[in-house]
This record gives C-alpha cells, structure tokens and sequence, in this order.
C-alpha cells in the first residue's frame, strides 16, 4: 500500500521535491499522484505537504511536521556491530560508516546529511541489535 494525494493538492510540488524514489508524479498547480509500485512508505511527503493533502496508507491524514522537528537516527556505538546494513536501508543516502571510535578500527555509522534524512526510521528498523533510535534533534 502507498500513500496517497488527496484532492486537496495545490500542486506545491513540496511532496514531488523530497520523495526519495521519485514515486510521485504531476504538474505544478494541479493534483499530484503517487505511484504505488514506487512508494516505499516513508513519509515524508505528507511531513511536508502544506496543504494536508496526504493520506498514510490507512488513510488517516499526515500531519506536517516542520523539518526541524523531524526525528534523526542515533547510533549507540557500544551496540552496534559496524555490520552497515543501517547505511544501506536508508533511502535518502543520507548515513554513511567511517572510523567513529579513537583506537578502534571499526567504522560505524553517522548521519553524514542531515538535510537529506526524512526520519523514516528505516535505518532503526533494520538494525538487527537496536544500536540505532530516532530522536528529536534537540532531545
């Protein structure tokens, strides 16, 4: 199941501009769509749809989120195993793994964009030892 783009749609083009697989189609000024085969479900459209014109795939409304309130991953380095798996669930690219820790030799993980991370959760959700929670950036 997709999101999908109510009548409501002014046609900003804000959902069209952040969508990580390009899943949503349309002109300016007129009603967008999203493409079910593409959609993964992130989110992130409806957190930046002015209008309201999003619907989650249960077809309750999402609420926009200013992006300064979007959650970020944290990585507990003292759990996690360096395995990368976090970095390849994100959609947005926006992890990256380097050497995190002085006199260790294993990269960890890092939010390498933090303009590009949508707060989907993927990353947490694909940690297989929960070394990686989303919190407010200011928390």
């Amino acid at each position: 199941m997709a999101f999908f783009i109510s009548s409501d749609c002014t046609g900003c083009t804000a959902c069209k501009s952040i969508c990580p697989t390009g899943a949503i189609s349309g002109e300016k000024k007129q009603q967008h769509a999203v493409s079910d085969a593409a959609c993964i479900d992130c989110g992130a459209c409806g957190h930046v749809c002015p209008a309201g014109a999003v619907t989650n795939p249960f077809g309750r409304t999402v609420p926009k989120i200013p992006k300064k309130q979007w959650v970020r991953p944290f990585f507990n380095l003292d759990l996690c195993m360096a395995c990368g798996i976090c970095v390849e669930a994100c959609p947005a690219n926006a992890l990256d793994i380097a050497l995190q820790k002085v006199k260790d030799l294993h990269p960890y993980p890092f939010l390498v964009q933090e303009a590009h991370c949508m707060g989907c959760g993927f990353c947490a959700r694909a940690c297989p030892v929960d070394a990686v929670t989303l919190k407010e950036r200011n928390a």
